[in-house]
């Protein structure tokens, strides 16, 4: 079955759960076995300051709940779910390490509540949104997406969040606003990443407007019917699942409607192997590496890389007309 979302575009039901029936299977698995993989996270960008109640806990911890709603879980492709503690501990966050293992020790104890996200540039009503109040304002669902890594790994994640055309509709861009662009906190004093001279910090990121209006992308605010975490880019980070994992941009503060295309930092530190668009395209190779297959994280062997990681019926006439070796 099908479910037709307001833009007109099909997603399946495997992939969208209302919050309280997320909620409710988890309790009806409790007690199944949970499942064993090793995962990562792709998309960099920052938390907050500030120890929370539980900084004391372990990063590298099982989350019992959600290792046990993950049991008999797939995406509408039949993958199964990369596990709670693999996605909560293997990340890709230069904000804080290159190390993708110690990132999770390195934010625990950041705190991301308050949270305001500032939207504004060429729309009609700017303001200023804290994230409690998006999570209340706009229904938040379950989104069983694939992630697919820019350097050849990919996992399997259910997402809570909501679509992030819910928020530019209420915003109302511009006539002349052709680019959404996105940028994380910036705080180099406790984020010892981003005191690095090889980048140019704050993380940036953009998409075309009519990319960002499509029903695929969404603002998520959790996983595994659990809150983001600070490794994961809580409280609020981008998700848009036919591209590579570094166009999610984690911890947003701040979303402008812009006329000319954004520079983003991977561009700004390599624009010869990061373009704008960089949709998976398993024909299209990185300068240094093949895009044709991909490590699917808790795997052996290898997999074949998808056209737009499995999503083309909803995104690819978004690109009628364009060199996608080009507009890589």
């Amino acid at each position: 079955m099908l479910i037709k979302k307001r833009t007109g575009i099909e997603i399946p039901s495997s992939e969208i759960t209302p919050h309280d029936i997320y909620l409710s299977r988890r309790k009806f698995m409790a007690g199944a076995a949970a499942l064993a993989t090793t995962a990562a996270l792709a998309a960099c960008s920052p938390a907050s300051l500030t120890k929370p109640e539980n900084a004391d806990v372990d990063p590298t911890a099982e989350n019992p709940a959600a290792a046990e709603a993950a049991v008999g879980q797939t995406d509408e492709l039949g993958d199964s779910l990369t596990t709670y503690k693999d996605v909560t501990n293997y990340n890709n966050f230069y904000e804080f390490t290159l190390d993708k293992e110690k990132v999770a020790p390195m934010a625990t104890g950041y705190q991301t509540s308050p949270w305001q996200v500032e939207v504004g540039g060429l729309v009609a009503n700017p303001g200023v949104y804290d994230v409690d109040d998006l999570r209340t304002r706009f229904e938040q669902e379950e989104r069983i997406y694939r992630l697919r890594c820019v350097e050849g790994w990919s996992m399997v994640i259910p997402w809570m969040g909501f679509p992030l055309a819910q928020l530019l509709k209420e915003v109302e861009p511009a006539a002349d606003a052709k680019y959404v662009r996105f940028e994380t906190v910036l705080d180099p004093e406790n984020m010892p990443g981003q005191s690095s001279p090889w980048y140019e910090w704050p993380y940036i990121e953009g998409l075309r407007v009519d990319e960002a209006m499509n029903d695929l992308a969404i603002l998520a605010t959790g996983l595994y019917g659990e809150e983001l975490l600070p490794q994961n880019g809580a409280p609020i980070r981008l998700v848009v699942p036919w591209k590579y994992g570094f166009k999610s941009i984690k911890s947003i503060v701040k979303i402008d409607l812009v006329e000319e295309m954004p520079t983003s930092l991977w561009m700004g530190a390599a624009p010869n192997e990061y373009g704008f668009y960089a949709n998976v395209n398993p024909e299209v190779a990185h300068p240094r590496w093949s895009q044709a297959t991909e490590r699917r994280i808790g795997e052996l062997g290898r997999r074949k890389t998808i056209l737009f990681n499995g999503y083309e019926e909803q995104v690819a006439h978004l690109y009628d007309g364009m060199d996608l070796h080009e507009n890589y």
